[in-house]
């Protein structure tokens, strides 16, 4: 009940501060969007944040017209023991859209993101990452969206191979989204793939695994920018050795969140 509440005030109190905002940004080609979001689990490229525990998170970005973009997303996080609790990530990037042709038109989002942990500054990193968006790709109102993103420190310098040296790490993704028609129903499906230069333990002590979801949407009719999601989530890490809570949480399961945007 203490999340709901907390849901319900958060979004209430950033959408006035939003909207606000945003009136008097747009005479110096500005605007201020965002989304706040209550999930069942924090779960990042398959694996939980939140020992498959609820979180609480939100998304800010200040976006000009020529494209360029500051964003901050937050999340409470819980790795276990005396982890950090927090989740800051300010990233700094750039969108366009791509002329390919008259009908082949997707938006480059290209930029730098700072994972960062304000009480766990060990586990920090840079990664730069882009992405193409491809809008009615096959029907009306879908969506593609293959990325790719590069860490020369990932996990920061709490994960090390077994030398003591850095971890390299590439991250792959392919990512539909698409309308069920205007019943306000959607489906989204996304699979990726994670490559390390080294094996880790996060990765099952491999060097690489892939990690999938799929779901359905449902956009609230009655409450514009609210949309609930229901997904399966998983991964193919290998989980022998690990104790029930690890195990849980990079193996398929099943996740609910509710999405405000604004």
């Amino acid at each position: 009940m203490f999340h709901k509440l907390l849901f319900v005030t958060g979004v209430l109190a950033v959408s006035s501060v939003a909207n606000a905002a945003d009136n008097g940004l747009q005479q110096y080609g500005l605007s201020f969007s965002g989304n706040v979001a209550l999930t069942s689990d924090y779960r990042f490229r398959g694996q939980t944040q939140t020992q498959n525990d609820p979180a609480l998170q939100g998304t800010f970005t200040l976006a000009h017209d020529s494209g360029v973009y500051i964003s901050v997303f937050s999340s409470n996080v819980d790795f276990g023991g005396v982890s950090p609790h927090l989740e800051l990530d300010p990233s700094i990037g750039y969108t366009t859209k791509l002329p390919l042709s008259s009908t082949l038109q997707p938006v480059l989002d290209t930029g730098l993101a700072y994972y960062n942990y304000p009480s766990g500054h060990g586990l920090n990193y840079p990664e730069i990452y882009a992405r193409l968006t491809f809008a009615d790709a096959f029907v009306k109102g879908d969506s593609i969206t293959p990325s790719i993103a590069y860490s020369n420190n990932y996990g920061g310098n709490s994960t090390k191979n077994s030398e003591g040296h850095r971890i390299n790490n590439w991250n792959f993704n392919l990512a539909y989204a698409v309308p069920f028609a205007d019943t306000g129903f959607g489906g989204v499906a996304s699979v990726g793939y994670s490559k390390a230069n080294h094996k880790i333990a996060v990765y099952g002590n491999d060097d690489n695994y892939i990690d999938w979801k799929a779901g359905v949407t449902y956009n609230v009719k009655s409450i514009n920018g609210l949309t609930a999601e229901l997904d399966a989530v998983g991964t193919n890490i290998d989980t022998a050795g690990y104790d029930h809570v690890a195990k849980r949480g990079v193996d398929t399961g099943a996740m609910f969140s509710l999405t405000k945007t604004f």
